[in-house]
This record gives structure tokens, C-alpha cells and sequence, in this order.
């Protein structure tokens, strides 16, 4: 039992450093990231397994969580000190405060994943009761006329009327997919971030609000790309069928690998970008990574995130079957300041939208 809470104390430890190290040096470090809170929960057991016969070996997993807790903090957080003098400064001032959303809509569920032909209206519906000042979809589609003219319907009932669209791949020159914000401030000015080899991107949009020039970066990062025959495996392995469990195996860590590599490099060239940035920012995306990722940690390094401001616990963000953690976020400027977070728990995406209310200092 000591050898086996000595090597789960030292999985904990390497998953600590998962957050400071690139999995481009050490991808070997990005797994353990993502096994953070099996790892955690095994100490904790070991924790409690030594509590009961009161052994001094009960400081090995205590105290090597305790070391941990900044990376406790931003998987699970705890709202330990009230966020109601925010909130009462941004109440006091109501016409200079805004919402923003983002939300990775899945295609509007173009292929009829969750078997429900009025998704795409569904979530119409849930953008209309929420009116966002701005909002960030990523995995946008719209079609130049068609059943799925999205562009010219969320115009004609969205207040955030403004558009900068990305497109990332046409097909058939009529069906266009890529990322979209759309806001009711004046655009001045639109870019975009760019990698070899994938659709994946990050775009950027200038907007006046209230006198300030502020930057919007929408981004959509790597993902592991599973494909049928990986969730299969997953499947039929859960249900104690008959599998290759090496050959499976080998081909959901070399895609995860090769995903977290991929993501590592993008978040440092668009982290590098929002450094030298001139203006306020506010950073919205799906990000494909965890709190305890290396992705996490370089992207919101010298900003705020507005879910540990405002939001507690999980804040999962993700619905499918793995990894179902927070990987959608929305940061921010010192400068602005952001409240009332939340995670709308509403099923029409594989992904849950994000908003919250802030206002530019």
C-alpha cells in the first residue's frame, strides 16, 4: 500500500506540471493533466485509507494535494469570497453593462446528430431569450440560401447585428463552415490567426464599446478528431466485448498525442499575439483542453477567467463522452470587469453556451 500511495503521489505531481510544460517536450506530461481528478481522487482515498489507522503515511497523499491546490482550484472551484461588490458596481451603472456569449454550436446540428430536425431553431430560440451584446460561435455553418441561410435569419432577430465571419472550408461553393462573432457595437477592424495544416483558427474583432477600443479573439483549438472506429473501441470496450485493447489503445493515444501537441503550439502563437496587443481584450472559445492543460495556463496567462470570478464548481462545459470537462471559456482584461457567469444547461450542441455580464472600465 506505501508503494502503491508513493506512486500515486507522484502521478499527482506530474500532473501538476502538465500546466508548465509543453506537451511538444514532454507529451507524456499532458496525459497525467488529463487524468488529474482520477489521480486526485485516488489520494484522497489514500488519504483516508491511512486516516483510519491513524499512520503518519496519511501526509504523503495530504500533503501532496495541498501543493496542488491551484491546479485543484482551477478544475473545482470554490467561491470562497463574494463577488457582490462586482456586482453591485456593474447594477449601479445597467446601460453601460453588456453580455457575451460563446458557443460551439456543432454545424447547428447540420447532420442531424441529436436526431431533432429543429435544433437549429431551438438554439435561435435560446439566442433570442438570452440577447448577447456579443457572441462567439465556433463550428459555424451557414448555407447561400437554402434551408440553412443562418446569417440572414440571426440577423433579423439578433440586437447583435454586426458580423465577422470566418470561413474555414466551403463545399459545393455554397456550404460554408468556420467561426462567427457577431456583435451590436461597430466593427473597426477584423483579423485572424491561421495553422498549417488545419481548419482550426482564431479570429479577432476590433469593436467600440463605449468609447473604447476593444479586442474580441474567438478561437477554435485542435481537437482529437475521434473517429467511429475510436468510439466504438470506447464503447465496446465499457460493455466487456471482444477488442484489440492494444491496437485500440494505441490509436486514441496517438491522436490524443498528437492533438495536444498541435494545441500547445497554437496557444502559445495566440497567446504571443494577445500580449502585443494594444487594446483591452476578451478571449472566447472552445479551447479542446481542461483547466489543468499547458493550453489553459499559457492562453490565460495575464487575464482574467471569468468563470473563476463569477462561476464555482466543474463548470463542465462539455457533453459528450470524453473528456467531459470545462473547455470552453471566456477571459478577459484586467480592465473589464465581469459577473454573474453561467453555464446554460441546455442540450443542442455537444457543447454547453457560456455567457456573462461585464462592463469596460
Amino acid at each position: 500500500m506505501l508503494f502503491l500511495n508513493i506512486a500515486a503521489a507522484i502521478a499527482l505531481l506530474l500532473s501538476y506540471l502538465a500546466a508548465r510544460y509543453s506537451p511538444a517536450d514532454y507529451w507524456l506530461l499532458a496525459f497525467f493533466g488529463l487524468g488529474y481528478p482520477i489521480i486526485l481522487l485516488v489520494n484522497i482515498l489514500f488519504v483516508l485509507y491511512w486516516s483510519v489507522f491513524l499512520r503518519a503515511q496519511v501526509l504523503i497523499s495530504l500533503i501532496t494535494i495541498l501543493i496542488g491546490f491551484r491546479t485543484f482550484d482551477n478544475f473545482y472551484h470554490v467561491q470562497i469570497f463574494s463577488n457582490k461588490k462586482t456586482q453591485a458596481e456593474l447594477a449601479e451603472q445597467p446601460d453601460s453593462v453588456y453580455k457575451i456569449m460563446s458557443y460551439n454550436v456543432r454545424l447547428f446540428d447540420l447532420y442531424n446528430w441529436t436526431n431533432n430536425t429543429k435544433t437549429r431553431d431551438q438554439i435561435f430560440k435560446l439566442l433570442a431569450e438570452e440577447s448577447p451584446d456579443i457572441v462567439c460561435f465556433q463550428e459555424f455553418y451557414y448555407e447561400d440560401g437554402g434551408t440553412f441561410n443562418s446569417l440572414d435569419t440571426m440577423e433579423g432577430f439578433m440586437k447583435a447585428k454586426n458580423m465577422h465571419v470566418e470561413i474555414t472550408n466551403t463545399v459545393q461553393k455554397t456550404n460554408h463552415f468556420g467561426l462567427a462573432t457577431f456583435t451590436r457595437f461597430p466593427i473597426l477592424n477584423e483579423g485572424k490567426i491561421t495553422f498549417d495544416k488545419t481548419s482550426n483558427r482564431c479570429i479577432y474583432t476590433d469593436m467600440l464599446i463605449g468609447g473604447d477600443t476593444v479586442r474580441v479573439y474567438n478561437m477554435h483549438l485542435q481537437s482529437i478528431r475521434f473517429g467511429k472506429e475510436d468510439y466504438k473501441f470506447i464503447d465496446d470496450l465499457s460493455h466487456d466485448k471482444e477488442v484489440d485493447e492494444l491496437e485500440g489503445a494505441k490509436n486514441l493515444l496517438s491522436r490524443m498525442k498528437r492533438a495536444f501537441i498541435r494545441r500547445a503550439w497554437q496557444a502559445e502563437v495566440i497567446s504571443s499575439h494577445i500580449r502585443n496587443c494594444p487594446y483591452k481584450v476578451m478571449v472566447c472559445g472552445d479551447f479542446n483542453d481542461p483547466p489543468t492543460s499547458y493550453t489553459y495556463t499559457i492562453i490565460t496567462r495575464g487575464l482574467y477567467d471569468a468563470f473563476k470570478i463569477s462561476g464555482s464548481g466543474l463548470g463542465r462545459t462539455f457533453i459528450d463522452r470524453f473528456p467531459s470537462f470545462r473547455i470552453d471559456y471566456i477571459l478577459h482584461s484586467k480592465e473589464i470587469k465581469s459577473a454573474d457567469f453561467e453555464t446554460i444547461a441546455r442540450e443542442l450542441s455537444d457543447h454547453y453556451p457560456i455567457t456573462c455580464s461585464f462592463k469596460v472600465r
